[in-house]
């Protein structure tokens, strides 16, 4: 158990957050597909991308201090055991991808959370391009790819899934002939982006990309800071009318700045600075500036574009004087917990009033929470949510099972404390 208290008064900061999560993943991967030596540079911590550098070690990848060495994706050496990938939907389902066009089979499977999320979607538009996989019966974990030939198709994903569109994606690069990918808008591009600076794809709308395929080159990948990991920085002063803090070099890629607009409707004031491309990525600043928040509806596409932060619009809610309602965000119940109700748990046990949705939560603020003790329930984002809320709880907050923070972010409640400090 650890324990959250914020003393009275507000503050002015400037902070790095650790490297980006998503785009990590990705660069470790398109690293690892890659013959010869490439360069992952300021990549996360955690251990969902641990699980990502002991996968690609188990298929014959070097990983030293970002400096990554493979034989290249067509000559990776067949696992001699189920590659674990942990907690990390990411690691299992791009490696899936990745794998699809083995001449072998290799069986991905993952902690107990990950065996209960769902893996089916992954299925269909694999199968499009002719890769043979398969699921556990209940759609979930364990799966098992590779020992097909794969081919170019038009390839639909009925939902906005940044990581079923990159797992296509990398196995399309290695099937005969392009593959048009299109889905709902809404998703993270990285892959995308990154694949189309490379000459390797084409967008072709907001929503279709086309995958040319051929070999991933070696590269240096420089990457941004996370600005998911960000958010709970930025939310924490968000609460507190008169704090600033300043967030340098994080991702702005469209797909991830929805909690931003999210920040800006609820009448915190948000100024972004695009300093940069990285392989087509932007990326730059980001200054909140916390005032005495209001209300608000975040309905589906908004809802989309801030997924892994609505546990902390909860939280937002709670110190907003009115009902927040957040709907069109079913896949929430999917994630390493029960989202939705994680969320809704998290502000009853700190004195505040809220409610399930099928899709979403509302939230009846009344500008401050009691306080009391909260359980993780093994999910980093509801643990790091618990802690912020210490910013308006009375009592302060305990939380059982921060531990888990560190899947993600291990110094997180250093980076926290720092703010007030």
């Amino acid at each position: 158990m650890v324990s959250f208290r914020v003393p009275p008064g507000t503050w002015r900061a400037e902070c790095i957050v650790p490297g980006d999560k998503s785009l990590s993943h990705r660069a470790l991967i398109l690293a690892g597909m890659a013959r010869g030596e490439s360069r992952v540079i300021g990549d996360g911590p955690g251990e969902d991308l641990a699980a990502t550098r002991r996968a690609l070690a188990a298929l014959g990848v070097s990983y030293q201090q970002g400096r990554i060495i493979s034989p290249g994706v067509g000559d990776w050496r067949p696992a001699t055991a189920p590659i674990d990938a942990g907690n990390s939907a990411t690691t299992l389902r791009l490696l899936a991808g990745a794998l699809a066009a083995q001449p072998f089979r290799t069986t991905l499977v993952g902690d107990a959370s990950l065996m209960r999320r769902p893996m089916g979607r992954l299925a269909g538009p694999l199968a499009a391009l002719g890769a043979l996989i398969e699921v556990g019966p209940d759609g979930c974990p364990p799966v098992t790819v590779g020992g097909s030939r794969l081919r170019g198709a038009e390839v639909e994903i009925d939902l906005p899934s940044a990581q079923v569109r990159s797992a296509v994606t990398l196995a399309a690069l290695q099937a005969e002939g392009p593959t048009i990918i299109t889905s709902p808008p809404g998703f993270r591009d990285h892959t995308e982006r990154w694949l189309e600076a490379a000459g390797l794809g084409r967008r072709l709308s907001d929503s279709a990309f086309r995958v040319l395929p051929g070999a991933v080159p070696p590269a240096r990948y420089s990457i941004a800071g996370d600005l998911s990991s960000a958010a709970f920085l930025l939310a924490a002063t968000a609460l507190r009318p008169g704090a600033e803090v300043t967030v340098r070099g994080v991702t702005l890629n469209p797909g991830r700045t929805g909690f931003l607009d999210v920040l800006e409707a609820m009448g915190a004031r948000v100024r972004r600075r695009t300093t940069g491309l990285i392989h087509g990525d932007p990326v730059g600043d980001v200054t909140v500036t916390g005032e005495v928040l209001r209300s608000a509806e975040i309905g589906a596409s908004l809802a989309v574009r801030a997924l892994d932060e609505l546990p902390l619009v909860a939280v937002l809610g709670a110190a907003a004087l009115g009902d927040t309602l957040v709907w069109g965000a079913a896949e929430l119940r999917v994630k390493e917990s029960d989202r939705i109700a994680a969320a809704v748990r998290l502000v009853r046990e700190l004195g505040g009033r809220a409610e399930e949705r099928p899709d979403g939560f509302l939230v009846s603020g009344s500008g401050g929470l009691m306080g009391g003790e909260v359980a993780a329930g093994a999910d980093h984002r509801i643990a790091m949510a618990a802690a912020v809320a210490a910013v308006i709880a009375r009592d302060g907050v305990k939380v059982h099972g921060f531990d888990t923070a560190a899947v993600s972010w291990p110094g997180f409640p250093e980076a926290l404390e720092a703010l007030w400090s």
